[in-house]
């Protein structure tokens, strides 16, 4: 419970780097994880430095794409000014984990009902996966941010990473240069009910 009280969604880091062997500590956890069916759905590509940089420049070039000529998601347009900031928090972090679903396909492609079952439980799984990340994050002392902004940018990020894959999301990691409250939650009598 001490981890799971402490995790806050870190938006300001400090200019310092991660241990290697930190963030492959981080990502074990993350593979600790339940998974429908024991499938494993994930897969963490990890940037840092020059590598991350440029993936980001692709990021900026979809969300520009999204805002100014072809929007892929218009109705979520209104989402795109919280993408932008998020591309900055992105920039500050010295690592970012971009997150697979190594059953799924594109975003964009049409799948049946059965394959859809298959694709809700294995996000189930890789959420899972990523709080185990989020959690193992914190008790290292080391600031996390799940991102799923990379919606917005989903063609120029695939391209540019080179898969077929489903891009799930991201995960910014660095040392926390801020220390935000926990955030209101709802009350419990309004989100769970017993019946007997």
């Amino acid at each position: 419970m001490d981890s799971i009280q402490k995790r806050r969604s870190i938006r300001k880091y400090e200019d310092r780097q991660i241990e290697k062997s930190d963030i492959e500590e981080i990502i074990k956890a993350g593979m600790l994880a339940p998974s429908a069916k024991n499938r494993q759905p994930w897969k963490y590509i990890v940037y840092r430095s020059g590598a991350k940089e440029e993936l980001l420049d692709k990021m900026e070039d979809g969300l520009i794409r999204e805002e100014r000529i072809e929007a892929s998601l218009p109705l979520s347009k209104n989402g795109l000014p919280d993408a932008f900031h998020t591309l900055k928090i992105m920039r500050q972090a010295p690592v970012l984990i971009i997150i697979l679903n190594t059953n799924g396909v594109s975003i964009f492609e049409k799948i049946g009902v059965d394959e859809r079952v298959t694709e809700i439980c294995d996000s189930l799984s890789i959420g899972a996966s990523v709080e185990n990340m989020l959690l193992r994050a914190t008790e290292l002392g080391i600031g996390s941010l799940w991102i799923a902004n990379t919606c917005f940018a989903y063609k120029e990020l695939v391209e540019y990473i080179g898969t077929e894959q489903q891009l799930v999301g991201a995960v910014a990691l660095g040392y926390a240069d801020e220390f935000p409250n926990a955030r209101p939650r709802k009350e419990f009598e309004n989100i769970v009910e017993f019946r007997e």
